[in-house]
């Protein structure tokens, strides 16, 4: 019988997860204000959440998309290029385009969809991709769908870059050099100025995915500001995490953007945005863009907890504590809920084998004393933590999943 074969597949496969301590499921969980969560019955303060500056909660995002929902409905019906372009989406694109000085801007309906359509869009089978190994799996996913040849870069290596465009550009007929421009499970800037000179001298197009940027770094523009202003021609990021909505998009020259637009599977094939969101968003740019000193709160609190505890300098607002084992990265987790916060596990395939880690993620919010109390609930697994590892060879040309 199919289904009874479809069945065993699935429960065989839960099984594998489950001795390995990488079996998923959903806990519900009550967001109460962007910063305490309500679970299992406990009331935990969130340091899991990417809602860096806790605009989900705000009053001026919610009064947005309740207008926008008693103006223009719930849905939007189809794609932009079905039912018509709502003028909200002119105004977000502009105010993002000027917001990272690029010409145009494109909205997708996620930040997963955006790279899933920007890559094929770009590249094809005569061309080659470059990725660094611990892009996110939405880098991949695009990587992978362009069906161009794909190099992998060991993380944050310049040099090794280098050598791989020298030995490989001349094949190429377009090259693409794609990276996370804030690491989203390691915290860590790429190197971008040095990455934009690089390609600039090898007609290679650099393309960041600036997620855990927008917001929060950068005065509140992004990784490319935080490296001083490098050339990115193609600026990709989400509504989802500082912008406290959903969606993503990306910000290039208005050439690019026009391709995007009619060439874009994920935005051609995909309703658009619900109007509520695009107003949410437009809503959190306004503050982005007149509280600067909200923006730089989100860093400033990781550097005290890494502070606290006499750890690398935070370079972002997610600083990772590497436990190895999934397993022990679990009954840490579990420690600290029954401490009082949430501090969600990562275990593979999300981070490389051998790398589960306690993720900690700073908010605007966070109060300065919940910090120090944390840091003093952490410090014991400091010492317990092993050095950070190398990737496993093996994993260097595996896709993570984050």
């Amino acid at each position: 019988m199919p289904m009874r074969s479809l069945d065993d597949f699935a429960y065989s496969k839960l099984a594998e997860l489950e001795r390995a301590t990488l079996r998923r499921t959903l806990a519900e969980t009550l967001r109460e204000d962007g910063l305490w969560v309500k679970r299992d019955g406990r009331r935990l303060l969130s340091f899991s959440c990417n809602d860096y500056l806790n605009l989900s909660h705000h009053p001026a995002l919610k009064a947005a998309a309740t207008a926008a929902i008693a103006h223009y409905g719930v849905g939007a019906g189809a794609s932009r290029l079905v039912t018509g372009n709502n003028p909200l989406f002119r105004e977000l694109e502009e105010r993002l385009a000027r917001l990272k000085g690029t010409e145009a801007a494109c909205v997708f309906g996620s930040g997963y969809l955006a790279n899933a359509g920007i890559i094929p869009a770009l590249a094809g089978a005569s061309d080659l991709i470059l990725i660094d190994e611990l892009a996110h799996a939405c880098l991949w996913a695009g990587t992978n769908l362009s069906r161009a040849r794909t190099l992998v870069l060991r993380h944050n290596d310049v040099a090794h870059a280098k050598a791989l465009l020298s030995e490989n550009r001349a094949r190429a007929r377009n090259t693409l050099l794609v990276t996370d421009g804030v690491f989203s499970m390691d915290g860590d800037l790429a190197p971008l100025q040095e990455l934009a000179a690089l390609c600039a001298a090898f007609d290679t197009w650099l393309m960041t995915d600036d997620a855990h940027g927008l917001g929060v770094i950068g005065g509140g523009r992004g990784s490319a500001f935080a490296a001083g202003g490098a050339r990115v021609p193609l600026q990709m990021g989400t509504l989802s995490k500082a912008i406290g909505g959903y969606g993503g998009y990306l910000c290039a020259s208005r050439a690019v953007i026009d391709l995007m637009k009619t060439r874009a599977r994920t935005l051609i094939y995909s309703t658009a945005l619900p109007p509520a969101m695009v107003a949410a968003a437009i809503a959190a740019l306004t503050i982005i863009e007149s509280e600067p000193e909200l923006t730089a709160k989100p860093l400033a609190k990781a550097r005290a907890f890494t502070s606290h505890l006499g750890l690398a300098q935070a370079q972002s607002p997610i600083v990772p504590l590497i436990i190895g084992e999934p397993e022990a990265a679990l009954q840490l987790s579990n420690k600290l809920a029954d401490e009082g916060f949430l501090v969600t596990p990562i275990r593979p395939p999300t981070v490389p084998v051998g790398t589960a880690r306690l993720r900690f993620a700073f908010t605007a919010l966070h109060p300065d004393e919940e910090i120090a109390r944390l840091a003093e609930a952490v410090r014991p697994l400091v010492a317990l933590a092993p050095a950070r590892r190398e990737i496993p060879k093996e994993m260097a040309k595996c896709p993570p999943s984050s």
